[in-house]
């Protein structure tokens, strides 16, 4: 089976009332409720997996406090992230960075964290459950104090999403927001209610595996 063009994947973005369409909406409301309710003065942002950016990039265009935010895109397609650092540049967003690196390791955040908002949108369903428990820990280490996680998880079999929320509470988050079950698609909102945690050099979080290739590893029993 050839691999996933995750370029070609965010076309469906474009069309309107497509779950993964449904999805960005929700997102982008989320942000827009963390942005209101944020700390005053300047924001830290940071996004794994980001793609072409649409989520983060999409609020801070049109939100009163678009640019007191500086944001990091970590994408490991040099395709989307071509189409990130194109969207924030038409978006007048200078201190949006795109880079292209592993977003699993945590070096790829150095010096943007502790962040006030972390957004790991189509992450956890594309790595190991174990990967997906030991990313939750480590977002203790990604956000500020009072930071906002936003992420996302479908709502196949096994469902995971309450598991999530059960990982990010032991780990010191505050659930402000889910979506609803039943709509294909997993939306969540925690609140860092600890300390900040010290980074830890050369930590990785996860290995970004593809839903596809989770399916056929779960076939195989493996």
């Amino acid at each position: 089976m050839a691999p996933r063009d995750w370029q070609a994947w965010h076309d469906d973005y474009d069309i309107p009332g497509s779950p993964l369409a449904r999805r960005l909406e929700a997102v982008q409301a989320r942000i827009r409720e963390a942005l209101d309710h944020a700390r005053p003065g300047p924001l830290r942002a940071v996004s794994m997996c980001a793609g072409q950016g649409r989520d983060l990039i999409g609020v801070l265009a049109r939100h009163p406090r678009g640019h007191e935010v500086t944001a990091r895109l970590v994408e490991l397609d040099p395709r989307n992230a071509a189409a990130a650092r194109a969207a924030a540049s038409a978006a007048g967003l200078p201190d949006i960075e795109v880079v292209v690196a592993d977003a699993g390791l945590a070096d790829a955040y150095a010096g943007l964290i502790p962040a006030d908002l972390v957004l790991a949108c189509g992450v956890f369903g594309n790595i190991t459950d174990d990967d997906v428990e030991r990313t939750v820990a480590c977002c203790a280490r990604l956000c500020a104090a009072g930071g906002t996680v936003v992420w996302t998880r479908g709502r196949f079999e096994p469902d995971l999403v309450p598991q999530i929320c059960r990982w990010f509470e032991i780990h010191g988050f505050d659930r402000q927001w889910l979506s609803e079950p039943g709509i294909g698609y997993g939306v969540g909102v925690h609140r860092f209610a600890g300390p900040p945690q010290p980074p830890v050099p050369g930590l990785r979080m996860f290995t970004f595996v593809g839903r596809g290739q989770l399916r056929r590893r779960e076939a195989d029993g493996r």
